[in-house]
Order: structure tokens, then sequence, then C-alpha cells
């Protein structure tokens, strides 16, 4: 039997154990952040087990300020004798570390004074025998949904729960338990000589809310059977349609961004860019950390601070940064409670469909995966390997690979036409598709 997790409470004690032990040892102030994590991993690949996983990870971070010196520790041994020795170990390292006018614990006043239920936690009772005989589901459906799908890269579930705790010692203490569950396949699909692959996938706080198994095998094999026969073409400028699952990193470099070190750093396209309009008019980006089971979803930031509503993007105007205490500082600002990244950040869907979107472009290209990693922030020069769809007359033609996409992130942003209704809700950043109105297409 294994031994049973550790309660809030009891990780709640530890943290306020640490920060008092970081006080005597002589620490001006300390912050003290421990996890708990556990779950459930299964892949299976042509009806057989590939990987059964489980896994039982804890960990403690402790950052010990002297002043404005700051030092950080951290253990995987939550035994009170480990905690105390890496606090005696960071307030240590604190003593030989460089001043920093912006170091330190966030204002008092910007932590957050209360935690409310996001209803973040739903443990999914799932055992090795239940988790192997889903993922033969989706992988069976996947198989025998066309012929063209020859091999499989497997399919896989997983069942994950965790619990963190941070505190410092302005006096804030607080923690909540949260859970991940995913089903997900990936297949290949032959015609002739030529090979493609794909995959789909779902994700939810609530394993409740999974996209069924077979349905997404059947997803899967439909998505690589489409890209059988496809082709290159020729070199050319012409509209790109980014679907939601790729849409969502082209809202990732935006935000990079605009996050506080790029700012401070002064390595961003988008430097000194808050009050400037930076997409068109109807281009809305909202952050919304307070929703329901949503996988990006929190109570506080990674320093304790409150997680708030805010609009980020306003009728293609940037409103400010994405920040935490120290990039504030270092900006003369206050933080936006981002310490530890963005929490659903949605992009306002417009009216049409895909399909209306495809209609929309008349010509051009459709993205359905991105290869490499061709991006510079400070620039904003964009170029990455892709496969997709070309169409003509609104229409699906032929799939297309081996191209390259290439532009400029603040001409892609500034000349968006269009975001889909068809919204990806499976991860920190929200967005349905997103029409760009041109971009070199490398082909033959």
């Amino acid at each position: 039997m294994q031994p049973a997790e550790p309660a809030h409470a009891e990780l709640a004690t530890l943290v306020e154990r640490a920060l008092a032990e970081a006080s005597v040892a002589g620490a001006s102030a300390a912050d003290v952040g421990v996890s708990v994590d556990s779950g459930l991993s299964v892949t299976v690949r042509l009806g057989e087990v590939e990987t059964l996983e489980y896994q039982r990870d804890r960990g403690m971070g402790i950052t010990a300020y002297v002043g404005q010196r700051k030092g950080t520790a951290t253990t995987g041994d939550l035994s009170w004798p480990a905690i105390a020795d890496t606090v005696q170990k960071a307030v240590s390292i604190a003593r030989f570390t460089a001043e920093d006018d912006c170091a330190g614990l966030p204002d008092p006043a910007t932590l957050a004074r209360e935690v409310p239920d996001l209803d973040l936690s739903h443990p999914w009772p799932l055992e090795a025998e239940g988790a192997i005989e889903l993922a033969r589901r989706c992988e069976a459906a996947a198989l025998g949904h066309d012929p063209r799908i020859t091999n499989s890269e497997g399919a896989s579930v997983g069942a994950h729960r965790g619990l963190r705790v941070y505190g410092n010692s302005l006096g804030f203490v607080a923690g909540y338990p949260s859970t991940y569950a995913t089903i997900s396949c990936v297949v290949v699909g032959a015609a002739g000589e030529q090979q493609e692959r794909d995959y789909w996938y779902s994700a939810a706080r609530d394993w409740r809310a999974l996209e069924d198994a077979a349905s997404i095998g059947r997803q899967a094999a439909l998505r690589t059977a489409a890209r059988l026969g496809a082709r290159r073409i020729p070199t050319t400028r012409a509209p790109v349609l980014f679907v939601p699952e790729l849409a969502r990193g082209l809202i990732g470099h935006f935000v990079a961004a605009v996050r506080g070190a790029a700012q401070y750093r002064k390595a961003t396209f988008l430097l000194d860019a808050a009050g400037e309009r930076v997409f068109p008019e109807h281009v809305h980006i909202a952050e919304r950390p307070h929703l329901l089971r949503g996988l990006g979803s929190a109570p506080f930031d990674g320093e304790g601070c409150a997680t708030r509503d805010r609009e980020l993007v306003a009728g293609g105007v940037l409103d400010g940064y994405v920040l935490d205490s120290y990039a504030a500082r270092k900006l003369g600002l206050a933080t936006t409670g981002n310490a530890g990244g963005v929490h659903n950040l949605i992009v306002s869907p417009g009216a049409d469909d895909y399909a209306a979107l495809l209609k929309r472009m008349v010509r051009g290209l459709v993205v359905t995966e991105l290869m490499g990693h061709g991006v510079n922030g400070v620039t904003g020069d964009y170029s990455r390997g892709a496969t997709g769809f070309w169409v003509e007359g609104g229409e699906l033609a032929f799939p297309v690979n081996e191209i390259t996409i290439a532009g400029n992130l603040k001409d892609l942003f500034g000349g968006l036409v269009a975001v889909g209704s068809d919204v990806d809700r499976r991860g920190s950043i929200q967005t349905g598709s997103i029409l760009v109105a041109e971009m070199t297409i490398a082909g033959e």
C-alpha cells in the first residue's frame, strides 16, 4: 500500500516552520513553496502496454533574503532535518550574492486576501487496468477507422493530482489542490510509399469532461488520413490560417514579448509598447484567472499575489505588461499577479467558424503543424517549418508539406484579419483559429 499524501494542514505547518527557521538563521525575509504531486500514466502501442508509470514527486523551494541579497535552495526531502538544512543553505547563499535593490517579497497590499475555490481538484479513481483499457479503446478506434491507418505511435492516458502550499514572512500562507487528466492518440497512415502522422487529445481538470476515448482515436485517424497525398507548392505570398492549437502558440509569442523581463532587458520587438495599438481594433485579449475548472486558473500567483481579471489588449491596444514583483520594480510599475505565467488568457472569438474563415481567406494556407524554433523575440522575425492544407476558392484543395512560413510577428499581429469561433480551451491560452493577412510560404 502506498503511503498517504500529506494533507494541506501538514504542508502549511512545514512552510511556517521553514519560515521561522529562516528568521532564526538570519534572513530578513523569506518565502517557501512546497508541492506534492502524484499520477498514473499509461501508453499502449498496437494493443500492447508500452509504458506504465506511477509518479510521486515532492519538493520544497526556499528563498531567503538578507537585506537586498537573495539565496535560493531546494530539497526533495520533506523531513524536518532536510528542510532545516535547506533553509540554512538558502541563507548562506544569500550572504554571498550581490545586492539588488529590486529583490524582495511582494508589496503586502498585493497579496491575496481570499483564496476562492475554483473547483480545480477532481481526482480520477483510475487504476492501471482501467487506464490500459481506455488507451486500447482509443487506439483501436483509430486503427479501425480507415484502412490507410497502418501504424501507431501509441495512445496515452494520464491522471495527475497535486497540492501546492506557498507562504512568506509577510504572514501569507495558502494553498490549493488541483488535478489534470488527459487522453491522447498518435497514428501513422500510408498511401503508396508516403507516410504521414497526426494526433488528437483531450485534457481537463475534471476527468468526466474528457472527450470519449474512441472519439479521440477516430479524430486522430481522420486528421492523419487527410494529410495523405501531401505535396509541396511553389514559393508564394498568401494569407495563412493557424488552427486553434497552433494559434495558441502565436499568442504565446505575444505574451513573451510583453513579459516584464523582456521589457526591462530591452529584448523584445514590442519594447515600450504599452498604450500602443499592436493588433487591429477588433482584437481583444483578456485574462480570467478565476474560471471554474480552468486549466490556467489560480487564486494567487507564484508569489502569493492576488490574481485578477484584466484586459491585456482592448480594441487592439496593449493595456500593460505581464509582470511579477521583481519585473514590476525594475520598470517602476506594480505587479499584475503573473509570477509563474498567465492565467486563462482568452482571445475574444469572432463570428466566423473554421469553414467561414476558409471562405474569407479564398486562397492561401491552413497550417496544422509547425516544426523548428525559428522565432526571434528581439526582432520578431518568424520562420518555421510547416505542414497543412492549400486552400482554393474557400475550400481545402490538397494537403501540403515540406514548406516554411516566414514573416515578422509585429506585422502578423498588426495584420491579424480574424479570430475564429472554434475556440480551443485545452490550455492557459484560449483562442480560435487565427487568420493573418499574408506570409511568405517557401516551397519548391
